[in-house]
C-alpha cells in the first residue's frame, strides 16, 4: 500500500473513531430491584413512595405480591437457601424478626433511621445490635365502631358494656352482630390477645415482658392456665355461644373475613390495625364510610389499664441480594425515610402512623384525626405483639390451637383445656 493511501486510511479510521465517539450511546440499563410484599393497604401506599423515587434514581422496581398464608415459609426458605436475586427488598414483621436478622443487611446507615418510635427497632436487631429493617409504618390495634349507631358517650369501656351495647343493637335490628374480629391462627390479635392484654394477662409471666433474659430467669412460666386467661377465654366463649354477639364461625375467621363483615355494615364493633382506617372510610369499599369511630379497648375485670400492641412493619434487604441491588435498595429506602410529604400522604390514605416521627410533629399541628389516634394509641401503655425467640411461631400456633379447642368445647371444660395446653407453651422457647 502506498504511503498516501495509508495516510488516507488512518485519516478515515480517525474520523470514524471520532464519529463513533460522538454518536449517541444507548442509555445504561436501569437497575432492577425486586420487591416482595403482601397486598395490604399500607404496603401498597409505601410502594407508591418507593416507585416515585425509583423513577428518580433510575431503578426498575419489580413488584412481586405474595399471599399472607405462604409469605413467611416462602421468604424464610429463600433466605435460608441464600437464593440470590429473588427478592431484593422484602416486607418484614416483628413476629419473625429474630428468625431473619442473620440473613439481612444492617440498615443503621439509612438516613434518619433513629427517628423511629421508641423501642420499635428492638425486634429487628442482629447479633451486633444493628437494625435490619427500615420501617414502613407503625402497626397498632384500635377498636373501630359505628358512630351512626353508638354515641361517643356510650362507647363500651368494659367487656360487660361491649356485650350489653351489642345485644341492644342486635335486638333493635341495627346490626347482625355486635362484635366481629379475626380469631384463627395469626389473627389472634383481633380477639384473644387484645382482651388478654387488657385483662392484666399475657402468654408468659411476667406479663408484658419481652426481654428473653428476664423471661428465662422466671422459667418461661406460661400464664395459659392463670385466672386472667381463663376469664378471657370464658368471655369469648360467651360472646360466641351464650350472648351470641359474635358469629359462631368466628373461630375460623382471618382479619379479612372480619373486616369484610364490618365493611358490609353487619357489625357495630371490630378491632383491626389502624392501617385499615382508610379502607373503612372508603365509600367504594365500606358501607359505614363516614361513620367510623375509633376508641380504646374495653377493659376486662382484672385490668390495670388500657394497653394496645404497637410495632412496626418494615422493608429489609437480604444479604443474598447482589451488591449493586443492595446499593439501589438502600438508596430507595433512604429516600422513603426522608420523604415527609410521601409519608403524610400514606397516613391520610391508610391510617398508618408514618415511620419517621419527624412527620408526627407536622401532623400534630392541624390533623384532628391524627391527634385522636395518637391520643388513643400513644398516650397509654403498650405491649409488643410477639415474643422474640426463634421458636415463637410454633408457640403462637400452639396457643391458638389450645384457645380454639376451648372455644369449641363446653364452657365448663375451659380451665381443663387451658391447663392441658401449658406444656406446649412451657417448652416452646427452648426447643
Amino acid at each position: 500500500m502506498k504511503p498516501k493511501a495509508l495516510t488516507c486510511l488512518w485519516a478515515g479510521l480517525g474520523l470514524a473513531g471520532v464519529a463513533a465517539a460522538m454518536a449517541p450511546r444507548p442509555a445504561e440499563a436501569a437497575t432492577d430491584v425486586n420487591i416482595c410484599y403482601m397486598n395490604h393497604p399500607v404496603q401498597i401506599a409505601s410502594l407508591a413512595i418507593l416507585e416515585k423515587w425509583a423513577k428518580k434514581q433510575d431503578v426498575n422496581l419489580v413488584k412481586t405480591p405474595i399471599s399472607y398464608s405462604i409469605y413467611l415459609p416462602k421468604i424464610s426458605q429463600m433466605l435460608a437457601s441464600g437464593a440470590a436475586g429473588q427478592c431484593d427488598i422484602i416486607w418484614h414483621n416483628d413476629d419473625w424478626g429474630q428468625d431473619w436478622a442473620q440473613y439481612l443487611v444492617p440498615t443503621d446507615d439509612i438516613p434518619e433511621i433513629g427517628n423511629v418510635a421508641e423501642g420499635q427497632l428492638m425486634p429487628f436487631l442482629n447479633a451486633e445490635g444493628k437494625p435490619t429493617t427500615v420501617p414502613i409504618a407503625t402497626t397498632a390495634g384500635i377498636m373501630f365502631y359505628r358512630k351512626d349507631l353508638v354515641p361517643e358517650n356510650e362507647v363500651p369501656k368494659t367487656w360487660d358494656e361491649l356485650v350489653k351495647v351489642s345485644q341492644k343493637l342486635q335486638a333493635d335490628g341495627k346490626v347482625k352482630w355486635g362484635y366481629v374480629g379475626g380469631m384463627s391462627f395469626t389473627n389472634t390479635f383481633f380477639s384473644f390477645w387484645w382482651t388478654l392484654w387488657n385483662n392484666n394477662c399475657d402468654i408468659y409471666a411476667p406479663a408484658y415482658e419481652r426481654d428473653n433474659a428476664v423471661l428465662a430467669k422466671n422459667g418461661w412460666k406460661p400464664m395459659l392456665a392463670d385466672a386472667c386467661q381463663v376469664q378471657t377465654a370464658e368471655f369469648w366463649w360467651d360472646a360466641l355461644r351464650k350472648y351470641k354477639i359474635s358469629p359462631p364461625g368466628m373461630t375460623t375467621y382471618s382479619r379479612d373475613e372480619a373486616n369484610a363483615i364490618f365493611q358490609a355494615g353487619d357489625a357495630a364493633f371490630t378491632v383491626a390495625d389502624s392501617t385499615f382506617l382508610g379502607t373503612f372510610e372508603d365509600p367504594k369499599k365500606s358501607r359505614p364510610a363516614g361513620h367510623v369511630g375509633m376508641a380504646r379497648f374495653p377493659l376486662g375485670p382484672m385490668s390495670k389499664g388500657q394497653r394496645s400492641w404497637i410495632d412496626i412493619w418494615g422493608w429489609s434487604i437480604p444479604k443474598s441480594s447482589p451488591p449493586e441491588r443492595q446499593k439501589a435498595a438502600k438508596a430507595l429506602l433512604g429516600a422513603m425515610m426522608t420523604d415527609y410529604e410521601g409519608q403524610i400522604g400514606m397516613w391520610k390514605a391508610t391510617g398508618g402512623p408514618p415511620p419517621n416521627t419527624k412527620t408526627w410533629a407536622i401532623l400534630d399541628k392541624d390533623d384532628a384525626v391524627w391527634k385522636q389516634l395518637k391520643s388513643i394509641l400513644f398516650d397509654s401503655e403498650h405491649v409488643h405483639d410477639a415474643y422474640y425467640f426463634r421458636n415463637w411461631a410454633v408457640v403462637h400456633k400452639n396457643y391458638s390451637d389450645v384457645l380454639i379447642r376451648a372455644m369449641n368445647g363446653s364452657r365448663e371444660d375451659i380451665p381443663k383445656v387451658l391447663a392441658e395446653g401449658v406444656p406446649s407453651i412451657q417448652g416452646g422457647a427452648s426447643r
